[in-house]
């Protein structure tokens, strides 16, 4: 019997209003049906809308202490529980299972520092101009708080959205994608196990357009925090904006590694090569352009392609798998067509190229670990964002242009370089137009503690998440003056 999952709304298990349900399979193995889910409609998000607002009085009267720890058990629960977590999440999204169990202990370690920044969050005693007075700030919540999330991490995004949003003492409504919402729900009911009171935390799962603008536009939001394509986010931002509700979006990106004539080729190869086949190339912050220096161009396309070749490819909980399927039969016939457009415009194909479809594969959405050779600096390809295993190599002939090739973009996520030489490394992060400059790392990976988001269309700007700027987005600062006379 297939498995029934329900939206969370005030506390409870509540099918959708529209009494329409949708199944969830697994990419590796379409032939496996996770459970069905809520195709919910506007009275369900209206619903978890109302929920939420009666529940942020009392939730943001606790003490940060008090709502910290919530998130402390949340995470003892979840380690518990990780291989558990771990095989569901591989199922579900497709990643590996090493991949998988990665992404569950960053979550874990997510929920155990927002918890920490409970007792952290605070403003400043400021020195007051007038005698006798009391002069200090304070962060407060914003609210109510619109949390929409991608599938390509459907825990670890939404625990750093959400985490940060409860501990300052705000309540949410989560949209989590409709490909991935099992995970969203388990995460749900952990929290709800953890002790999260009722209306505090509510979601609602079904297609983003209908969904999505319901939410973002509702007079009962106060902020919204979006990860996404830079199609559907731009198309959010004009929704927020009447109002002028707070609004953090994170996109897409178009990640460069330079690869130094002084490099060391393998350890390059090494980067690259998980940079943009780790996670199957479905992570905003994947390596799509590899921009290498013209002395030892041939060398590294020749290494790069080798490995490419080596990658294992199949489903994610298989024993010595390195790269499981797309998510969706949808994302791989965008991988397989921006193969063909990067052919067309004259980009030879040195690795991959294709779709595996016989024995193993044959039930799934796999597509094979693809580099692409002689790419322009102006093709399609290596302009617009893929979300698949593919990356270009691009000749430059020194590094000044190699520098000018990596900035030429209109996202600006992270930015890699590989070399030996430390006076290059530090003109790179000088000059390099991202948010993360990685220098003899891959691309992929962010520290909890540190700010991440990117420049250009890789985001709004204004705000970063994890570290201490999700405390920032998630609070307004209020100022008090008390007169002693």
């Amino acid at each position: 019997m297939i498995q029934e999952y329900r939206n969370f709304i005030g506390g409870e298990w509540a099918a959708p209003t529209t009494g329409d349900w949708a199944e969830v399979r697994n990419p590796a193995d379409t032939d496996d049906v996770l459970g069905s889910v809520p195709a919910s409609g506007l009275a369900d998000v209206q619903a978890a809308i109302a929920a939420a607002r009666a529940a942020f009085p009392a939730w943001a009267g606790l003490t940060a202490p008090e709502r910290g720890r919530v998130l402390h058990r949340a995470a003892n629960l979840l380690e518990t529980q990780a291989d558990t977590w771990a095989a569901a999440l591989s199922r579900e999204e497709g990643k590996t299972r090493l991949e998988a169990q990665r992404e569950v202990v960053r979550s874990v370690e997510l929920l155990r520092y927002f918890a920490g920044e409970a007792w952290r969050v605070g403003g400043d005693l400021l020195p007051a101009d007038t005698p006798l007075t009391l002069l200090y700030s304070a962060r407060v919540p914003l609210g109510v708080c619109a949390i929409i999330t991608p599938w390509n991490f459907p825990l670890s995004i939404p625990v750093w959205k959400i985490a940060p949003a409860l501990v300052v003492g705000n309540t949410v409504v989560f949209k989590p994608a409709s490909a991935t919402p099992i995970m969203a729900i388990m995460l749900a009911r952990l929290l709800h196990e953890a002790g999260l009171p009722a209306g505090v935390l509510n979601l609602v799962a079904g297609a983003g357009g209908a969904l999505g603008d319901a939410l973002v536009t509702d007079p009962g939001i106060d902020a919204v925090s979006f990860t996404g394509s830079y199609s559907v986010g731009h198309a959010l931002y004009q929704k927020t904006a009447p109002r002028m509700t707070r609004t953090h979006l994170e996109m897409g990106g178009k990640n460069p590694v330079i690869v130094a004539a002084d490099a060391d080729i393998q350890k390059a190869v090494q980067i690259v090569s998980a940079g943009a086949f780790g996670l199957t190339g479905q992570a905003c912050t994947a390596t799509s352009r590899v921009i290498v220096e013209q002395p030892i161009a041939r060398e590294f396309a020749e290494r790069l392609s080798a490995a490419a070749l080596a990658w294992k490819v199949g489903p994610g909980l298989t024993d010595g798998v390195q790269m499981g399927p797309a998510v969706s039969k949808g994302q791989r016939q965008t991988d397989l067509e921006y193969i063909e457009v990067a052919r067309g415009e004259g980009a030879t194909v040195l690795a991959g190229g294709s779709a595996p479809a016989d024995g193993s594969y044959a039930r799934g959405y796999f597509v094979q670990p693809t580099v692409l050779g002689n790419v322009k600096p102006d093709m399609r390809i290596a302009q617009e964002e893929v979300f698949g295993p593919v990356v270009g190599l691009i000749e430059a002939a020194d590094l000044d242009e190699a520098f000018a090739i990596a900035n030429h973009t209109t996202y600006g996520l992270t930015a890699g370089i590989v070399t030996t030489d430390l006076r290059r490394a530090l003109r790179f992060a000088e000059r390099a137009e991202a948010g993360m400059i990685k220098v003899n790392q891959g691309t992929v990976g962010a520290s909890i503690q540190a700010p991440f988001g990117g420049f250009k269309n890789s985001g709004s700007g204004m705000f970063r998440e994890m570290g201490k700027g999700a405390v920032e987005f998630f609070t307004k600062i209020k100022t008090v003056y008390i007169d002693g006379q």
